[in-house]
């Protein structure tokens, strides 16, 4: 800021209230100030004004999985984003541990975030831990909201999703039932929510499977061992089409479905139509792949960024950011597993 103010030949100050509000200088000020810019390609460092604000240019990521493609992804999307606007994104994984969740928002606390975007557990997560680091820091909740919370966020629409896939699967066979995935945070209640309400506007009741109660985040582990063991109990499943709560339990309802010598896919040659939703990104190469309903993990992280910098921005500027929720449209994804 001190070189552009010599090169633009204005005082420091004047360069400052200009890039914190181009109109409150004199227009003759603004347009040399302007011109210089185009010259030297100088742009504010917002290190330097976080410093100044006592708030470091870094912004804190925490996801419940590290290794999830769709979180991989998502992050991808955040770190460019964070990358082009002046700062680091620091990444962190709760692993599926409430603990580990809070020890990564303390620690985000004590590096003293300029903001922070979180995947959070939900149902097992600290929300008082949350609600300190949302009072000192911008907060934008991704994928799954906390519950009861009117935070900013951004997600799916799981009400225009499920609609979506269940008017396809109805229209095009036997109506699904619903293997749902554990209650780790609020998608899966949404989720199975979206289902009923889905089915019920077709005139039709909801066939939920009843499945085990667990903690665990290995959605694959947990889609396999259920229908292996529907399977080898020998009941009949409530319908011949299985509309999953996410993709990994897909991906463990095919495998289970392929080792006990059925075959899935669409077609009268077929035991089983089995569905997802998310559009994992290897749902594609899945045998057979695997039709779902396509989240918009660019534009979740895209939208996620954009919030927290205008909220950063917000508060460095000292005036109020509204909190807002933003749910995406999903598209369905016809592929041969239904």
């Amino acid at each position: 800021m001190e070189d552009f103010s010599e090169f633009v030949g204005l005082s420091r100050p004047t360069v400052s209230k200009y890039f914190n509000d181009p109109t409150s200088v004199r227009k003759k000020t603004r347009d040399a100030i302007e011109v210089a810019i185009k010259k030297s390609g100088f742009s504010p460092n917002m290190f330097a004004v976080n410093l100044n604000r006592r708030r470091s240019n870094i912004v804190g990521v925490v996801i419940p999985n590290s290794t999830d493609p769709f979180y991989m992804a998502l992050t991808r999307r955040i770190e460019r984003i964070a990358t082009d606007a002046g700062f680091l994104a620091f990444i962190l994984s709760s692993d599926g541990s409430a603990e580990l969740e809070e020890r990564a928002i303390r620690t985000l606390k004590s590096m003293n975030v300029a903001g922070a975007i979180i995947a959070p557990l939900g149902v097992d997560s600290h929300h008082k831990v949350l609600g300190k680091l949302g009072n000192s820091v911008p907060i934008v909740y991704v994928d799954s909201p906390i519950e009861s919370d009117t935070s900013s966020f951004v997600g799916t629409d799981n009400r225009q999703s499920f609609g979506l896939i269940v008017d396809y699967l109805c229209r095009s066979g036997e109506p699904p039932c619903y293997l749902g995935m554990p209650r780790l945070n609020t998608n899966a209640v949404t989720r199975q929510k979206a289902y009923e309400e889905a089915m019920v506007q077709f005139g039709l009741g909801p066939k939920i499977i009843l499945v085990r109660e667990t903690r665990s985040w290995e959605f694959e582990a947990f889609g396999f061992e259920e229908m292996s063991r529907l399977i080898s109990e020998g009941r009949a499943l409530p319908s011949r089409t299985v509309l999953c709560a996410n993709d990994r339990i897909a991906f463990g309802a095919i495998a289970a479905a392929f080792q006990n010598g059925l075959r899935v896919g669409h077609g009268p040659e077929c035991d089983l139509r089995i569905a997802g939703h998310d559009d994992h990104p290897l749902s594609r190469y899945a045998c057979p792949p695997i039709t779902t309903v396509a989240q918009n993990y660019n534009e979740i992280g895209r939208l996620a960024m954009d919030m927290l910098l205008e909220k950063i921005e917000a508060e460095i500027s000292s005036r109020g950011a509204e909190d807002r929720q933003v749910l995406l449209k999903a598209e369905l994804m016809l592929r041969s597993s239904a």
